[in-house]
């Protein structure tokens, strides 16, 4: 009798719920919906409309004197082929082998089906070269460090990067969305103390990751970093270390490794080290390189690395040539190195001009000595002399930077390159065609 007075009840609820059901569904079929106003596209409008550009401009870029394909008789001091392996025969050859048998481009990222055999050569190649456990070849420079960066630093860890890194740099920071603390340009002080800040506010703990990201001759004032004592710093505060070796690498160091083999620093001291390929090895990409457990990271976390078309084979074989030069004569490392001092000590004896660079560094940056010009005025002035020497058989760079966006932009400046190809008579037509150009088309 009770099961039959709980069946009665469900029954008579279950009734009540689909009698309402019905109502509220008859109720909305039937209420007629107001009828929107008709948006009639005519030819007229659409020749008015005028879309938003996806990208507010926010900065102004100026435009680079072009240094490639400048012509035989004219000595180029803007690029930065340090070696001067770019017009080389044999790596010229290899390079149209690789392409009769790859084709022009991988046609695919890395982790699909763009690794090719020379992919992996180039990687075992460049690790035996370094002499660490692994490496990793990415298709661009500029994204190498710029997607290293947000690999490992994540929001909520803490990096202290010096003030002049460059913008690839700036861009893997932002990238990383993590807590920054810039120090001033090569003071092992201000890091100390901001450090030690840190460490008394309880920054930097051991749930918390922290970086030293600095590069080994920073490219926007050609002067060396002081390695040993950051990597003792580093050490000291428990620090992981990313260094890029992009303007060292093939460069400095008895057999090119960079600054690690000329400080004589471990590399294991460094937790990455990444390098551009488009300086010394003669052609494009980069590199980073360190322990397996780190690269393999890159693999699966490295945005330039998973989601860019792989280096084009006749690229990474131009590298391996250039590679195969480096090892077989490393008398060349010498050649430029001494060229990069003798142009440090010609650079000392402008009248008009300031320079930054250290000696062995193969940048130097040119400054006007009348520092009370706005940075507008400077770069103009800078122009028309770098137009003034172009004319008359030196191609020289005025560094370009994006006045807007980049953290402590530098000051204007003409960007020279040292190569191991310049000799006395070189050095000496580039100090003298800078003063002249100044007072010709100089401030007055």
């Amino acid at each position: 009798m009770i099961l039959m007075d709980i069946y009665d009840t469900v029954s008579w609820w279950t009734l009540v719920i689909a009698v309402q059901v019905v109502i509220g569904s008859v109720y909305f079929l039937w209420q007629k919906k107001p009828k929107e106003p008709e948006d009639k596209l005519t030819n007229q409008k659409l020749r008015e409309w005028k879309p938003l550009p996806l990208v507010e401009r926010t900065f102004e870029v100026e435009e680079p004197i072009l240094i490639d394909n400048i012509g035989d008789n004219v000595l180029n001091v803007g690029a930065t082929s340090f070696l001067c392996l770019d017009k080389e025969p044999s790596i010229v050859e290899n390079s149209i082998k690789s392409l009769h048998k790859y084709g022009v481009g991988s046609c695919g990222p890395r982790g699909f089906y763009g690794t090719i055999d020379v992919h992996l050569e180039l990687e075992e190649r460049l690790a035996k070269f370094l002499q660490v456990e692994e490496t990793c070849v990415y298709s661009y420079g500029f994204s190498t460090v710029a997607s290293a960066i947000p690999a490992y630093a994540k929001k909520g860890d803490i990096i202290f990067a010096d003030e002049k890194v460059w913008f690839a740099i700036q861009k893997g920071i932002d990238a990383a969305r993590s807590t920054v603390r810039y120090f001033k340009h090569n003071d092992m002080n201000d890091l100390e103390r901001l450090l030690e800040e840190a460490a008394a506010k309880k920054e930097l703990n051991p749930k918390r990751r922290a970086f030293l990201i600095a590069e080994a001759i920073y490219f926007n004032s050609g002067k060396m970093c002081p390695l040993r004592k950051l990597v003792e710093l580093a050490r000291r505060f428990k620090l992981r270390i990313i260094l890029d070796e992009s303007l060292t690498i093939g460069v400095i160091g008895k057999h090119g490794r960079g600054l690690t083999e000329h400080l004589n620093v471990p590399r294991d001291e460094i937790d990455l080290i990444v390098g551009s390929l488009e300086h010394s090895f003669a052609t494009i990409g980069g590199f980073c390189a360190g322990t397996h457990f780190i690269v393999e990271h890159q693999r699966l976390s490295g945005l330039g690395y998973c989601f860019s078309a792989s280096l084009p084979p006749m690229l990474t074989q131009a590298a391996i040539s250039a590679l195969d030069i480096i090892e077989e004569k490393p008398a060349i490392i010498s050649e430029l190195d001494e060229n990069s001092k003798k142009l440090n000590k010609a650079l000392v004896n402008l009248k008009h001009y300031t320079f930054s660079g250290d000696e062995l560094s193969p940048v130097k940056h040119i400054y006007l000595k009348n520092s009370e010009l706005p940075d507008r005025l400077k770069n103009s002035y800078l122009r028309n002399i770098t137009n003034y020497c172009l004319e008359n058989g030196v191609a020289m760079a005025v560094a370009t930077y994006l006045r807007d966006t980049e953290v402590n932009c530098p000051e204007p400046s003409i960007r020279l390159a040292s190569t191991r190809k310049l000799n006395d008579t070189n050095i000496a037509q580039i100090c003298t065609l800078l003063d002249e150009a100044y007072e010709k088309v100089g401030p007055k």
